[in-house]
Parts: C-alpha cells; structure tokens; sequence
C-alpha cells in the first residue's frame, strides 16, 4: 500500500530535519514537503530527504496542502496522510490514521487529540479547539472532537473529490464542507499531539482563531 506523507512547511529549518529522519526511520519513503515560500534553509533540508515543493511566495498551509496532495495522486497514492512539520505529531499515529482507509472502513481519518492525548497543551488552545468543535456541528452537522488538527489521511479517491479552495488555514473547513458534499465516510482516530515552546510559539492566537472562525462562517454563506 503506497502511503504518501504531505508536510506543508514554512521557516520550519528548527524541526523539518527531525521530523523527516523520524519518518524515514520508520519506513515511510514517500515524503512531499511542500515549503511555502520559507525565508530560512527549509527547501534545502527537505529536498536532501524527501520530495520536496516550492511556492515562490508564502501562500498559505491550505494551498501547500493542495499543492502536497495534488502531487502525491500524480504518483499514483493510494493512501495520503497530511503532517505537521513542527514535531508535534508522532509518526506512530500515521498506521492508526491510514489503517480505516485500508480496510475501507472509511473514505478520511481525522485526527483527535481530545480522543487521544494532548501533552502540555494550554487551557487557551483547549478552550479555541472545543468552541471550533461546536462552529463545525453547526455549520457542518458534522460531529466530531477535534475541530483544527492537521494530521488526516484520505484514499485517493476521496483525495480526488475534496477541492482545496481556501488557500490559508481555513482550509480547514473545505475538508468539513468536502465531507459532507461528497457524503464522505469519515473517523476520528485517538492521536498524541506534543506542545512545547516551539510549536506554541508558531502556533495561532486567540486573535486568529476568532478571525479563522468568521472566515468559516463567511465562506459557509457564500456556498
């Protein structure tokens, strides 16, 4: 079963390295890192251990998700996983992602650190995640428990019928909307998310994810 892994990356030179030994140590092969018009040696380190994309400009984690995605069904994925590149998610979790979708149990995996674990993480990002969790059941009707984690996986098939549209993080809602306008069969799986002082330093402000939400909400009215 070929698994793609796509990491969209931006100034990630801290991480990007380990991230991508963790998952050649694994077995993983087929990496695709996407740099998003990074500033710092991102492009360099990634292009040395894996399949690595550029955008010229810093355009958005969404559009460097389409653009992973899109090359990983040029070759012919069976299974693609989306990944963070700031080490907070564990490699371990990408066989639990992609095992419902092997069995054909479901079409997409989301990831759940609320099923799962969420070492470190602040009151703050817990409170922001669960209010998402209720922005998506009521723009959505989809239930689930983690409303922003970037670890999932799809079959090809369904990576195919998902359009990416919004190029920054509210592409996180295509993936929802996707989901219910294709009727995909969707599970959330239990996953570890790690914070620490880098990751929550890169990670979005209470200020953004007001702003992420009304962008869900004006892009659920524009449909």
């Amino acid at each position: 079963m070929d698994i793609f892994v796509v990491i969209p990356a931006y100034n990630e030179e801290k991480k990007i390295g380990i991230v991508l030994k963790s998952l050649k140590n694994a077995g993983y092969e087929n990496i695709v890192v996407v740099d998003d018009g990074s500033k710092d040696r991102t492009f360099e380190i990634a292009k040395e251990n894996s399949y690595a994309l550029m955008h010229v400009l810093n355009r958005g984690q969404g559009a460097a998700i389409k653009t992973g995605i899109d090359f990983a069904l040029s070759k012919n994925a069976k299974v693609i996983v989306t990944f963070d590149a700031d080490g907070q998610f564990l490699v371990e979790d990408i066989k639990k992602m992609a095992e419902p979708i092997i069995k054909k149990m479901a079409d997409i995996t989301l990831g759940s650190r609320f099923l799962g674990k969420a070492i470190n993480i602040p009151y703050s990002k817990k409170i922001v995640l669960k209010l998402g969790v209720i922005f998506v059941f009521l723009l959505y009707g989809i239930k689930i428990t983690d409303s922003q984690c970037g670890l999932r996986a799809f079959s090809s098939d369904a990576a195919k019928k998902i359009k990416v549209t919004s190029d920054r993080m509210e592409h996180a809602a295509d993936f929802f909307s996707e989901i219910m306008r294709n009727k995909l069969i969707y599970l959330e799986v239990p996953i570890t998310v790690l914070y620490d002082k880098y990751s929550l330093k890169k990670g979005q402000s209470w200020a953004r994810s007001i702003d992420l939400g009304i962008n869900m909400i004006l892009k659920k009215l524009m449909r």
